[in-house]
This record gives structure tokens, sequence and C-alpha cells, in this order.
């Protein structure tokens, strides 16, 4: 266990517990800090030091900052200089690069990283956690970050990660709504979610396929299509939002989404492939 580190952790939520738990698991040497320090006693028994105040913590290879928001989190940073600052905060890109820029004014080695997994998946082989920023700092620490979960480095702009980050939950928030929403107009019917979800997780699967042609279709900016035109998908659309307020159920999920098909069909491309629509987002 020669190359443990000494490790800051600010920040003693759900997720910065976990962090500081993975790494002591592992062997390196812990020190955390909280507003509340109450919440370190369970790691204290396992190992960990409790900073009084965060520049103790900053005392360390390397210091990962966990706190609720960036507002909260800036004047805590303020009062430390560590040589190396990971920031696992959610935030905004802008909000990431804004620290990575006061980083670098202090001579700080900054890397920005967000957390694609939940607590408790915190340093299983399933959690994967996005970074972005200085190269040097990443390839440093990656024996330290390989910890939490699969490091996986985007590239020196600061913010990439959070963009990444918001782009990817974007996908999931969509996703859940409309499982939510199909649950809700099956259920119409009196169908169980036990006895429909087999047949979505199928139907998703098959979405999924569908991805890679869809993006290679945005990068051309070529839209033609025989397979399935959005004025089909459309009218298919408003049939959904028309059956679900026929069942008496809120249309929140997908009077949106015809919305936005059918200014992207009257703006001429119904004869194009649903990838068209991103015109219209755009």
């Amino acid at each position: 266990m020669g190359n443990n580190k000494k490790v800051g952790v600010l920040g003693l939520g759900r997720m910065g517990a976990a962090l500081a738990g993975a790494l002591l698991g592992a062997g390196h040497d812990v020190v955390v800090w909280n507003r509340s320090p109450l919440k370190a006693g369970p790691l204290l028994d396992r190992g960990a030091r409790l900073a009084a105040m965060p520049a103790e913590a900053a005392e360390a290879d390397v210091v990962l900052s966990c706190l609720s928001t960036y507002d909260t989190q800036q004047p805590v940073l303020d009062e430390l200089t560590p040589s190396v600052l990971v920031n696992l905060t959610s935030g905004t890109p802008e909000q990431a690069r804004g620290v990575a820029k006061w980083a670098s004014s202090r001579g700080i080695d900054y890397v920005d990283g967000v957390i694609m997994a939940v607590p408790q998946g915190i340093g299983t082989p399933g959690a994967r956690i996005l970074y972005g920023g200085s190269p040097t700092a990443f390839a440093a620490q990656r024996d330290v970050l390989e910890v939490l979960g699969e490091p996986v480095f985007l590239g020196e702009d600061a913010g990439l990660a959070a963009l990444y980050d918001l782009a990817l939950l974007g996908i999931m928030w969509s996703t859940m709504s409309g499982y939510l929403h199909a649950l809700a107009l099956v259920g119409t019917e009196g169908v169980a979610p036990e006895r429909f979800t087999p047949m979505a997780l199928s139907w998703l699967s098959a979405v999924g396929g569908f991805l890679p042609g869809i993006g290679a279709q945005v990068a051309s900016g070529e839209y033609t299509t025989d397979v399935s035109a959005l004025d089909i998908n459309a009218a298919g659309l408003k049939l959904l939002v028309e059956t679900s307020r026929e069942r008496g159920i809120s249309t929140a999920v997908p009077a949106p989404l015809a919305e936005l098909f059918g200014r992207a069909a009257a703006a001429g491309h119904g004869a194009h492939a649903i990838a068209s629509v991103i015109e219209e987002i755009r």
C-alpha cells in the first residue's frame, strides 16, 4: 500500500461521505471537513481524521470538494490553496469554468468532475466519473480517482464534464418521464407496471439501436429517410396527446413533444427523418 496518499474531502453529505468511505477502504489517509462535524462520526470510526477548518483538509496531496452548490462551495474554497483540487460539486459548465479560472489565479491544479452514480455505487465497478481540466493533475491523481469509480477524462475544458452530465441526465429524465406517462396510460385499463415493464425494456433496447444512425444524420445534416418520416411521428404524438386527454391523464409529457415535432414539420422537415428535429431545437 505504498502508493497511498493523503486526501482531503470537503463535504460529508451522502455523496461526500461515500467518497471518503471508498478512499478509506482503499487505505488512503483521509482528512474530512464538514460544517456539521457530527456527520463525520462513522468515518472517524473507520480511521478518518476530522479537520476543524477547511484549510486543514487542504494540507493534502489532493483535495476533493463535494458540497451542495457552487454558491456554498466558493466561500469554503476561498479559505484554502491546495496543490490539487478535484471539484465534484454539481453545477453548470460555466460554473466549473469559473472555479477553474479561480484555481488558475491561485496556482492550483484543477480538475472538475461529475459523478454518474448514486452514493451507494461509489467504489463499485458500475460507478463512472467524468472529468475535465488539467490533464497533468488528472494523470497524477488517477490512482485516487480510480478508487471512486471508472475515471473518464474528456479534455482540458473544465466545463465539459458538467456539459456531458446534464446532457446524459436529460436523456435519463426524458426516458423516465416517458415511462411514467406510459404507466399512467396503460394503467387506465388496469395494466400493472410489472406486466408492461418487460415490453418497455425490450422497446428501449430497440430504440437505443437507433441512436448511432440519428447521430450520423445530425453530424452530416442530411435528413432524407425512407423509414419513418417526421410528419408520421408528429401525427402519432398528436394521437398520444388526444388519447391521454380522453383517458383523463396529464399531457404534460407528450404535449411539448407534439408541439416541437409539429413546429419542425411546419418548418419544412415533414418528409425528413426524426433527426431533423434538432434544427428546431437549435
